[in-house]
């Protein structure tokens, strides 16, 4: 299953899933529920012509399941449902022959290892973490944004993801350490591990430092590890497409030590920025998708009801998503037309296939998002040999 560049020949990949228009038969708000049972309808659609454009390609595509009774997914606990297993690629990643999966223990071990104080006890499984003393969760929940009920939702949706490797026999390790392993955030160059710093290596160094050491302790020296200026899910705002071309919310400016002497083609407004008004009206109902008791909260309907009626044609239309899926060095799929980044492929001999996944930001996932690569062609590279081995 080796995986070297992202651009390399794809030839299987995993393709996300979420919940059926039958799992929304609890909502008893008729507008509430019919406006989700066509987002889920409309979602699966969607997913079903992105499958057909990548098996027209030759790849063989594997897709959890879901099963349509709300029940199980329901989390008495946290009063909430599980997310659907949509976006594999926030989880998985494959590094040459190795396959990591993110594991609950991973999720837990974050804020421990780069920011909490070490007097702190240390946190070993999620069990530690519940077990925590109350003014510790009060200092998670308030300082570190850590939402501690969601890591009970995680276990469902990553089961979604083991249970689908164990069906189709395809070996993965579970990522036991605090640092991302998913390719959603680390951006696959060859021999470098690109890790989105936002000004990491100056602004805090010794995150820096420690972040590398983990890294090495899981490869050892087979990369190199590096940093790119982002945010923590790089793909939502950068995509290197082919060697010498990237797609980005910014300006060369930016890459230009990464990525030296490379084409970037910067959008900084479109995705995420373009969509603000409905974004700030999700917000306003963080966390009452999947929480039973809210099928009849208004804004809850008229956010859904606003998503469909104003904004659905406005992102299919006028948004082009940095959220890409290189199938090849001469084929991406991308969700919708723009002039400047198809001017930009042409010069560089790479060919877009426009498959819509209308709800992306519905449900926060683009195209690269609800994928995520197994198997690629190719053996790996090196592409800036000049860096420090």
């Amino acid at each position: 299953m080796p995986v070297y560049q992202h651009w390399d020949p794809l030839k299987k990949c995993i393709l996300g899933k979420s919940y059926p228009p039958e799992f929304y038969s609890w909502i008893k708000n008729p507008k509430a529920r019919s406006a989700m049972e066509r987002i889920a309808q409309e979602t699966e659609e969607d997913y079903q012509t992105i499958q057909n454009k990548l098996e027209s390609f030759g790849v063989d595509v594997v897709r959890p399941e879901v099963g349509s009774n709300h029940e199980e997914y329901y989390i008495p606990k946290t009063n909430r449902y599980a997310p659907p297993p949509m976006t594999p690629r926030d989880h998985i990643g494959t590094f040459g022959n190795r396959l990591i999966i993110d594991s609950v223990l991973h999720k837990t071990l974050r804020y421990y290892s780069f920011f909490s104080d070490p007097s702190w006890p240390n946190i070993n499984s999620i069990e530690d973490l519940q077990n925590l003393d109350d003014w510790i969760k009060e200092e998670l929940r308030n300082v570190h944004n850590v939402d501690l009920d969601y890591y009970l939702s995680q276990k469902i949706e990553l089961q979604s993801f083991y249970d689908l490797l164990d069906k189709h026999n395809i070996e993965y390790e579970l990522n036991n350490s605090p640092v991302r392993m998913n390719t959603a955030c680390v951006c696959r160059i060859g021999k470098d591990l690109l890790y989105p710093g936002h000004g990491l290596q100056s602004a805090d160094p010794v995150i820096a430092k420690k972040l590398i050491k983990m890294v090495k302790d899981t490869f050892g020296n087979e990369y190199r590890v590096g940093f790119y200026d982002g945010i923590s899910h790089g793909d939502s705002c950068f995509c290197p497409v082919v060697p010498g071309l990237a797609i980005s919310l910014h300006g060369y400016l930016v890459y230009k030590d990464t990525f030296p002497d490379w084409e970037v083609v910067e959008l900084p407004d479109q995705s995420w920025n373009k969509v603000a008004k409905f974004l700030a009206l999700k917000e306003r109902n963080h966390g009452k998708w999947w929480v039973p008791g809210e099928e009849n909260n208004d804004a809850l309907t008229e956010c859904v009801e606003n998503w469909l009626d104003n904004w659905v044609g406005y992102v299919e239309e006028t948004v082009f998503d940095v959220n890409m899926l290189v199938i090849d060095e001469k084929n991406v799929i991308v969700n919708n037309e723009n002039d400047k980044v198809f001017s930009a492929f042409e010069r560089h001999g790479v060919t877009p296939h426009v498959c819509n996944f209308r709800h992306r930001y519905f449900w926060d996932g683009g195209i690269h998002c609800i994928t995520s690569d197994l198997e690629r062609e190719g053996e790996m590279k090196d592409y800036f040999p000049e860096r420090e081995k």
